[in-house]
C-alpha cells in the first residue's frame, strides 16, 4: 500500500483516506565555495643616506697633588681645561708631647747644731785573773 492509495473498509463502503502532512525544516551548513591567499613581498630598495655626525674626544690627564686641604676645593674651568678635584679622607693618628709644667729644684747646703736624746748601748769585756789555786 502506498501513501496514496484509499484503504476500504471490507464490510461497509466507507472509505479512510489517511492524511498526510508536510513539514519544512530549515537550516544551514557550510559550504565552501571558493578560498582565497593572501601573500605578503617585500621589495627592497637600496638608497645612500647622508649626515653629518659630530661628537668630542676628551683627553684625561691624571696630574697628582698630595696635598693636605682644610675643606674640599670646588669643580672649576682654567680656559679649555675642567678641572675635578678628587678628595680622599685619611685617618691621621699622631702623638705629641706636651709640656704642662715643670718643677724647678735647686740644692742648697745648709748646717744646724742639734742636740738630741739617744739611747747608746757599749759592751765591754772584764777580765778576771783567778788564782790555781782558788
Amino acid at each position: 500500500m502506498t501513501s496514496g492509495d484509499a484503504v476500504e473498509d471490507s464490510g461497509s463502503e466507507d472509505m479512510v483516506l489517511p492524511l498526510m502532512e508536510e513539514v519544512a525544516r530549515i537550516g544551514k551548513r557550510q559550504v565552501t565555495t571558493g578560498k582565497v591567499r593572501v601573500t605578503t613581498v617585500s621589495d627592497t630598495i637600496e638608497e645612500v643616506a647622508g649626515a653629518t655626525l659630530q661628537g668630542e674626544e676628551v683627553d684625561i690627564v691624571r696630574v697628582p697633588v698630595d696635598r693636605v686641604v682644610s675643606e674640599a676645593p670646588v669643580m672649576r674651568t682654567e680656559g679649555e681645561v675642567t678641572i675635578v678635584p678628587i678628595l680622599e679622607e685619611i685617618l691621621v693618628v699622631e702623638k705629641q708631647l706636651v709640656l704642662k709644667e715643670e718643677l724647678h729644684i735647686r740644692r742648697r747646703a745648709t748646717s744646724e747644731k742639734v742636740e738630741v736624746p739617744v739611747t747608746l748601748r757599749k759592751q765591754r769585756a772584764v777580765i778576771e785573773r783567778l788564782d790555781v789555786d782558788d
